[in-house]
């Protein structure tokens, strides 16, 4: 691995640096009403500056860089208190998959508002009977002459009540085995037959959706694929998916000592206890790997080679921790560690977020027990699971299997 910029990174990493450090103050100088739209201010800010989407073509409103010039501006950009969770998965997730599947005509429509901030999207797979199987679809699709007849339900659709457009992955043909009867189509959110509930969660927000289908007719126009082959349009997703979650975020093991040496454990100082001790050296050290980790992937990116499964390494591994320092610290609070106020708690509130979040990063994007397969299948070499279902028609097999 190579730790060090080359002269052209470096010359890069210095104009990036400096166009956030100008753009940054004349951005937060302006007056927005809400999250939302200072949000998309600075995605178009980005857009114009040629720094958002900077490995997607220029002629679909990309940079037209290098991936590697996309870490460098990351790391540069996440020195700044700027949100662009808004765009992460339409960005990250679902046009990359417009940009793959689509024709000419909807790439042009679609990929330079996504890029500017215009238009948000959200991805609609998971749903109730199937848990961690994306695979075990219900929802269906009927073809009516041009059209597509849908009815069904999606769960846990993060950003749907705030998003205009979304990929569907729906079943299509329920007389082959369950990978073989699925296909994507992009659609409008707002389209009649469309109902989103928003999901209260326990952090207070309500970021999920459930998301209802009845009778949505979807042209067979905006089919992502060939019909019955979504299970390959579904896998390129959940491939750009795991790469743009993967590294994380959130309090880390720095924030738990800063904190550790002002707090008090059952039997005195926290910072003394032998335990926490340990367990903050455990943290250390997987922090360590995963920095390292990503140095493998950006020296990989570098050089113009296509990174490893180094993402899921580091969903499992970063998802975990992040659950561990968020209980840690609020467990350390005592009666105290219940107060979630941000003007009452260390760091904001950041470890009570990370203990009410953590949950669920561990699920997205694939749940440990799938990102461990994946790990030991496709990169181990060990036998795959067994399958009973492989060969069955979907339309066979129980409710939830």
């Amino acid at each position: 691995m190579d730790f060090k910029d080359s002269d052209d990174e470096a010359t890069y990493r210095a104009e990036a640096r400096a166009w956030l450090d100008a753009n940054i103050a004349e951005h937060d100088a302006g007056h927005y009403p809400d999250d939302m739209a200072k949000a998309k201010a600075w995605q178009a800010r980005k857009a114009a500056g040629g720094y958002a989407c900077i490995t997607w073509p220029s002629e679909w409103g990309g940079g037209g860089g290098t991936p590697i010039e996309s870490v460098i501006f990351g790391q540069e950009e996440a020195r700044h208190a700027v949100d662009g969770s808004y765009f992460t998965i339409g960005l990250g997730m679902c046009v990359p998959t417009v940009m793959a599947y689509a024709d000419d005509a909807t790439k042009t429509r679609f990929v330079g508002p996504a890029v500017r901030g215009d238009e948000i999207w959200s991805q609609l797979f998971s749903e109730p009977a199937g848990g961690s199987d994306v695979a075990a679809i219900r929802t269906r699709a009927v073809r009516d002459g041009d059209d597509w007849v849908v009815n069904g339900q999606k769960v846990w659709t993060s950003g749907a009540h705030y998003s205009d457009y979304g990929i569907v992955l729906v079943r299509t043909n329920p007389d082959v085995p369950k990978h073989q009867g699925l296909t994507m189509f992009w659609l409008d959110l707002k389209a009649p037959g469309i109902e989103i509930w928003p999901i209260h969660q326990m952090s207070g927000g309500s970021n999920f959706n459930e998301v209802w289908f009845t009778g949505v007719r979807i042209p067979d126009a905006q089919r992502l694929g060939p019909i019955d082959g979504g299970w390959k349009v579904a896998l390129f997703t959940l491939m750009n998916e795991r790469l743009a979650i993967g590294t994380g975020g959130g309090v880390g093991p720095e924030d738990i000592l800063a904190f550790a040496a002002q707090a008090s454990g059952a039997d005195g100082p926290l910072l003394k206890d032998a335990a926490f001790r340990q367990q903050l050296a455990d943290w250390w050290v997987q922090s360590e790997g995963l920095r390292n980790t990503r140095m493998r992937t950006i020296t990989a990116l570098s050089k113009g080679q296509v990174p490893g499964p180094e993402s899921s390494i580091g969903k499992i591994v970063a998802a975990n921790q992040l659950q561990a320092i968020g209980n840690t610290a609020v467990e350390a609070g005592d009666q105290y560690g219940i107060i979630a106020d941000p003007a009452l708690t260390p760091l904001k509130g950041a470890f009570h977020a990370a203990t009410m979040w953590a949950p669920g990063l561990r699920i997205a994007g694939g749940t440990d027990e799938i990102l461990k397969n994946i790990i030991a299948e496709r990169v181990l070499g060990l036998p795959g699971e067994i399958r009973v279902d492989k060969d069955q028609a979907f339309r066979d097999l129980p409710v939830g299997a």
